[in-house]
Formats: structure tokens, sequence, C-alpha cells
């Protein structure tokens, strides 16, 4: 097994990976990347920024150009007859047969699993088909199903057997807040397990509210990666005052020399002032501002994204 730096196993380490297609479109720059075992892994960054690229270099599917990746210790694409076996993925969404029930799909994918024991088949759909949530419809054709139960049969079929590493690229693509939600549920429960999991997203909230690290790419260069704690921490956050008297309030932070005045209905956010925050509310108390709540937010880690690249994100999705 790979070490990170500070001795961890590494279940993904890759050292100036790159890909560049034929005709000189760079997708992925010298790419250096460290996934912790054990952790919810978040591969953030805009559509085009080079995930579904790395992703397909780890999972052996495209040869890199130059530089070099290893998954579970082993070399890829070199070694992806002994790596892959251990892996399970889902990428760019599930392929199904429409005209099979969800049961029969996980069937077919498990006996083309040359090491998966036939004699424990039934059994082993039956779990996967549970993990996730679908027994009530494992009789029903995989075409009826919804986008976010196929996005569910994908993962039972990537769940079949014991997996040491899970690869979920855009999971909740396309799904509906309650699709999502399910999807997030899951992953935790399969970390809570043991399983790492690395997740590629474009959907910053989504990284925030599962993943315990995070990479964050952008035109297909590495960023900054490290424990989702410790990118928002890196933010100075905003100072937030909640006011019936947005108004006054916003004059008052302007000539305290705060910068960045936002106003939203009763709440007026600010960047957080060189000094200290309580003579600014003070400052508003003294001019009669109705102050109902007063303080600072933490940096997110949308903001730590603005602060680094100077760019919006696509948040929502």
């Amino acid at each position: 097994m790979t070490e990170e730096p500070g001795g961890t196993e590494a279940v993904i380490a890759t050292r100036a990976l790159t890909k560049r297609y034929r005709g000189g479109q760079l997708a992925v720059d010298r790419l250096d990347l460290t996934v912790p075992a054990g952790s919810v892994f978040g591969f953030l960054g805009p559509n085009g920024s080079g995930k579904t690229t790395t992703i397909r270099m780890l999972m052996g599917l495209i040869e890199p150009t130059a530089g070099s990746a290893h998954v579970l210790g082993l070399p890829v694409p070199g070694a992806s007859r002994a790596v892959l076996p251990r892996v399970g993925a889902l990428i760019e969404g599930p392929a199904l047969y429409g005209f099979l029930s969800g049961r029969d799909n996980l069937v077919r994918h498990d006996a083309a699993d040359p090491g998966a024991d036939p004699r424990t088949r039934a059994a082993r759909v039956s779990a996967a088909l549970d993990r996730v949530g679908l027994t009530a419809a494992a009789r029903k054709k995989a075409k009826a199903y919804s986008l976010g139960m196929k996005q569910r049969l994908g993962l039972a079929a990537a769940l079949l057997q014991p997996r040491r590493l899970l690869v979920l690229d855009e999971p909740t693509n396309g799904l509906d807040p309650q699709g999502m939600r399910e999807i997030r549920a899951l992953v935790r429960e399969l970390a809570s397990d043991g399983t790492t999991v690395f997740l590629s997203s474009h959907l910053l909230d989504e990284i925030e509210q599962v993943c315990t690290h995070a990479a964050v790419m952008a035109q297909g260069r590495l960023i900054t990666q490290g424990p989702v704690a410790d990118l928002a921490a890196g933010t100075r956050g905003r100072l937030v005052v909640t006011t019936p008297d947005p108004a006054e309030a916003a004059r008052v932070l302007k000539e305290r020399g705060l910068t960045g005045l936002v106003a939203d209905g009763d709440r007026v956010s600010a960047d957080p002032p060189p000094g200290e925050p309580a003579d600014v509310n003070a400052a508003l108390v003294a001019a009669g501002v109705r102050v109902r709540a007063f303080g600072l937010e933490r940096g997110s880690l949308e903001d730590a994204f603005v602060a680094l690249t100077g760019e919006g994100f696509d948040v929502a999705g």
C-alpha cells in the first residue's frame, strides 16, 4: 500500500499524472493526488475540469500520457487485473438492461465476475438489493426505474463483492432532492463500514455534507487538497448581522470601513472587520440599530474555491 507523506496509507496516489488527447487538448495536467484509506474523498471541480478523465485513468480505461497512478498500492493500468476486483465503480451512470428486472440485472452482473461463487449468487444479489433499498422493486423492469433507482441499482452492482474502494462519478447527477439524500446516506453508511469512497462531484454542498477530505480541480489542474474542514477553515468567512433595520445597519457597517456588503431581507453581511468585531456591534447599537443576531459565520468550501481560483462555482448544479 502506498503511503501518504505523513505515513498514512493511501488508497489512491498519483504523481504528475497527465492526459493530453489527440489534437493537443490537455485534460489533466501533472496531477499529484493522495486519497487516504478510510476517507470519503470528494473530487471537486466544474464540469470539464478533468475529473472524469482522471477517474478513467485510475480505472485503467484509458492510459495516461505521462506520470503514474497507484490504486490499492499497485500501478494502473499495468496491474488493473489485480486491482479492479477489489474496486467498485459507478462511472458516467450505470449500464443496465432495461428489459430485465433489477434483480436479473444484478444476477447477470455477478455472473460476469469470474471470481464470484455461483452457489452464493442469490444471497449476494439479495444482500446488495437490500443494501441500497431496492428489495421491494427487485422484480420491476429496470426501464421502469426512476433515475434515482437506476443510480442505486448501479451502486448495488458495485457492491456485490466486498470492496476496498468505491469510485463514484457524479452519483447524484440529475437526481431529485430525495434521491440525492438517499445516495448521500448510503455513502455515509459505506464509509462507516470501512470502505474508502472516492466521490467525484461538481456540487460544493454535496462534498461539504458527506466528505472527510477533498481535492479541488480547475482546468485540468489540482488547486488544493486536504481535510474538508481545513480547506474551509482557510477562508475568512463573513460577518452577519440580523436586524429589522437592514438599511441603517448597512450604512453603519460602510462607515466603519467594512467591504463586500450584501443585504438580503433582515440579514446584512460583510467581509470580516480588521479589528475587534465587538466594536462593530457596539457601533450598531450606538446608532440605534436593533440587533437580533451578530456573529462571524465560518468560511465554506465555496468561499475557499473562490479565494483559491478567483472564480465562481456552480453550487446548485
